[in-house]
């Protein structure tokens, strides 16, 4: 049983549509999530400057950089609600289909079904460290999620509502605010070695112009099994694709001519957190009149690339989404 604070509810709703990707800065840095998508049973042990990592899998596998998404979906709901003085609690519900929608994920039985092995790895995932968050060492053996459930399935089985306890570790970080937010465009990446350099240039680039780091060393932090030959192929291969096409959100990724040193360049696409734009929530009345100009169309998932879409705060926030509902229902047409 969680203890409660009078402040704090028994369980804190997703419901927030337009909530920024927000990843923990400790998991960001250290390996904690496997890279590979078969099923890793493998005990990893990380130690560097003092810090010592141990993350030991269940049966399952360890839990991967994808069940990460499940995650960074709670912690960026979170987040936003502790920015608009709402009660928060380690106890999180949400819905099975807004977690995929916003994780540019497909809501079809198949990713219903990756979503349930990925809570199953998230808890039983084990770790043992000495990285704080939120100034508190946990030395216990726990979980990134303490334990999850499903609150309610369709008739036909399909997962639809999920109640997730976030360990104290990730709680810790989110109520002290140790996160940094990621692009949108990440859940778009289709490799784990993607990701995470990602979150590594995140992390540690930031918003400064550039970021160098050893390849022996970048190898270690990805929590990367391959030997340092192929490590070096696989990143070269993606530094190509990069010059091609700058597929890497927000960092431009090269090597060195010798292939010892690896260098992250800022594309200038990091927003200041000053800079962040947050789109108040719309009248509940407005949605009435949404579906009378985009009928058939899920309000949620307008509203969800509404919301990417604004560049600026509109001055008349309900206004300015049914502007847009109608102009996607004149684009597009009937689902």
């Amino acid at each position: 049983m969680t203890n409660q604070t009078p402040d704090q509810p028994d369980f804190f709703v997703c419901d927030i549509f337009d909530a920024a990707p927000k990843g923990d800065m400790a998991s960001m840095e250290h390996p904690v999530f496997a890279l590979s998508t078969k099923p890793d049973t493998s005990v990893r042990i990380y130690e560097h400057r003092g810090m010592t990592l141990k993350v030991t899998p269940s049966v399952e596998g360890l839990a991967t950089v994808y069940d990460r998404d499940i995650l960074i979906y709670c912690i960026s709901q979170i987040i936003r609600a502790m920015n608009d003085d709402r009660p928060v609690s380690k106890v999180v519900r949400f819905q099975a289909a807004d977690m995929l929608r916003a994780t540019n994920r497909q809501t079809t039985g198949r990713y219903y079904e990756l979503l349930r092995a990925g809570l199953e790895r998230l808890a039983g995932t084990r770790i043992s460290t000495n990285i704080t968050t939120g100034g508190q060492e946990v030395f216990e053996n726990f979980g990134l999620v303490e334990r999850s459930r499903i609150v309610r399935e369709t008739r036909d089985g399909r997962m639809q509502e999920i109640e997730v306890v976030l360990s104290d570790w990730v709680f810790n970080a989110i109520k002290a605010k140790e996160v940094l937010t990621l692009s949108r465009d990440y859940f778009r990446l289709r490799k784990p070695i993607e990701r995470r350099l990602y979150e590594l240039a995140r992390k540690h680039c930031g918003i400064q112009r550039e970021w160098r780091i050893g390849l022996d060393l970048l190898r270690m932090k990805c929590g990367s099994s391959s030997a340092p030959k192929k490590f070096r192929e696989l990143i070269r291969a993606i530094i190509e694709e990069d010059e091609r096409d700058s597929h890497i959100p927000d960092y431009a990724i090269r090597m060195d001519d010798e292939g010892q040193t690896v260098l992250f360049v800022s594309r200038g696409s990091v927003p200041d957190a000053k800079d962040a734009i947050e789109v108040p929530q719309l009248d509940p009345d407005i949605y009435e009149m949404a579906r009378e100009v985009a009928p058939g169309w899920d309000l949620r998932y307008i509203e969800q690339e509404w919301r990417m879409w604004v560049k600026e705060k509109p001055k008349n926030p309900e206004i300015a989404f049914l502007g847009f509902c109608r102009k996607w229902y004149e684009r597009r047409g009937s689902p």
